[in-house]
């Protein structure tokens, strides 16, 4: 009803959580020493370089590098984007894109890996430098047909153990 205020919520579990998160971010920490996974837009960026990390075989460049997150083992460097919504943002081209979805239920999947130029020429409105740009996932989805030199996986994307998957890659739209 209009006018009325909802009852306040109860927190009494948000220590308790919030503590299990940090010991998440910790052991993120551990394990991929070269990132750190604070709780906020890192935690995700950082989570899609470590994943692109591992199943592409590249190299991460150090944190907040301008332009670029890691080099190919063929040379070429790599932005690298993860998502859980319906779209990325870029601020500068790059040599090479890679964008992976994470969707909680289903896992990692492949949503672009080809040359930024593509991507950059199709987004609209770059006259301001180093600006955030927006694409959608389902324009990425169209480009990802044609972009062609793509970056093989050396290890399939890690997958979500109580989907009772054992490992595999998906490439968006797949079945799970």
């Amino acid at each position: 009803m209009l006018g009325q205020l909802s009852p306040a919520p109860d927190l009494s579990e948000l220590p308790t959580l919030l503590a299990s998160l940090y010991q998440i971010v910790d052991r993120l920490e551990q394990i991929v020493p070269r990132r750190k996974f604070t709780p906020d837009g890192h935690l995700v960026g950082s989570i899609g370089e470590a994943i692109a990390e591992y199943c592409y075989g590249l190299e991460l460049l150090p944190p907040s590098s301008k332009q670029h997150d890691a080099r190919a083992p063929d040379g070429r460097f790599v932005q690298i984007k993860l998502t859980q919504g319906s779209a990325v943002a870029l601020s500068h081209t790059c040599d090479h894109l890679i964008v992976i979805r994470l969707d909680r239920h289903k896992g990692f999947s492949e949503v672009f890996n080809g040359p930024g130029a593509a991507v950059w020429a199709t987004i609209e409105d770059k006259a301001e430098a180093g600006r955030q740009r927006s694409i959608r996932i389902s324009r990425l989805q169209a480009l990802a047909r044609d972009a062609g030199l793509a970056l093989p996986l050396k290890q399939p994307f890690p997958a979500f153990s109580d989907r009772g998957r054992v490992g595999g890659h998906l490439r968006e739209g797949d079945p799970a």
